[in-house]
């Protein structure tokens, strides 16, 4: 009897023993598992983090590339206006070189090359600037044609006369020596005709910047003296072919406009005279109508050699 209790206790702490590790063993793998989630859990975040810094980095390329595109765009656009300065300076250095001309023994001028337009005429304003020469001035350069403007030294002897031949100058036209006082040369002693052209040289330098190279004498009266004296200034001689506003018979707008265009005397390289006068300014539009309806171009005093 007491044999089979021992045996009834021995067996029952076999199976309270059994069962306390099947307990151990369930709570074992219960906490393996919650390690092993927990393990996944960090895992998915760990990839999920992943996933979201690889979309925060595609953004923020696509934004620097949305931020760089201005800059590819403005470099394309500085080459294509880098393309059309080459193709403007190519089409300039493609235009034909300006023609020049030669002064004759008549004061004509002649064509010294073949880019120089044969029908072509000289436009010269003579005794400015005295009331309308800056008037003129203005209409020649609104109507885009050059002109030699001769000057005397009594016009710009004083700060207006120098301030209306500046203003002529700024305008872009070619200033000549007319001299000082308009004398005769031919009746004046040599020490006269010298000071007459040289002080008025360096007046007109002083006043504009710039020299004279063209030399006008007065009622184209010139002597063997002046002709040495311009040589050593460096100037030439100019005279003209036909004018009229000095005759009383053209000394009116109508008039005027009218022989200046219908002369027999107008011809290819014709060095035309006009003077600073109302008349002359109020027939200018017309006068240089006419000749450009004859198919007359005019000689730009730069195209002089």
């Amino acid at each position: 009897m007491k044999m089979m209790k021992r045996t009834y206790m021995l067996t029952a702490c076999v199976l309270l023993f059994a069962a306390a590790c099947s307990n151990n063993e369930d709570n074992n793998n219960e906490s393996s598992a919650e390690e092993t989630g927990a393990a996944g859990n960090a895992d998915a975040a760990e990839e999920n983090s992943s996933e979201t810094n690889e979309a925060e980095e595609d953004t923020e390329n696509e934004e620097g590339n949305r931020a760089d595109a201005p800059d590819d765009e403005n470099g394309q656009n500085e080459q294509h206006e880098d393309n059309n300065g080459a193709n403007e300076e190519n089409a300039v250095e493609e235009e034909e070189e300006p023609g020049y001309y030669s002064i004759q023994g008549d004061s004509s001028l002649a064509p010294v090359d073949d880019e120089a337009e044969e029908q072509a005429v000289l436009i010269t304003i003579d005794d400015a600037p005295d009331q309308y020469g800056v008037a003129m001035a203005e209409k020649l350069d609104e109507l885009d044609v050059p002109a030699i403007f001769f000057v005397n030294g009594h016009f710009i002897n004083d700060e207006e006369g120098a301030r209306q031949l500046e203003e002529i100058h700024e305008l872009g036209f070619e200033i000549g020596n007319h001299t000082m006082t308009h004398p005769n040369l031919s009746d004046i002693p040599q020490g006269d005709v010298e000071s007459e052209i040289i002080e008025l040289s360096d007046m007109i330098e002083e006043i504009t910047g710039d020299r004279p190279r063209f030399f006008r004498a007065p009622f184209g009266v010139n002597t063997d003296f002046s002709d040495e004296v311009i040589e050593s200034e460096g100037m030439q001689r100019m005279n003209w072919t036909y004018g009229y506003d000095f005759d009383a018979d053209y000394m009116e707008k109508e008039a005027l406009e009218e022989i200046m265009v219908e002369t027999e005397l107008l011809r290819p390289g014709a060095n035309l005279l006009m003077h600073d006068r109302d008349f002359t300014y109020e027939a200018l539009d017309v006068m240089i109508e006419g000749l450009e309806d004859k198919g007359y171009e005019f000689i730009d005093p730069d195209h002089i050699e």
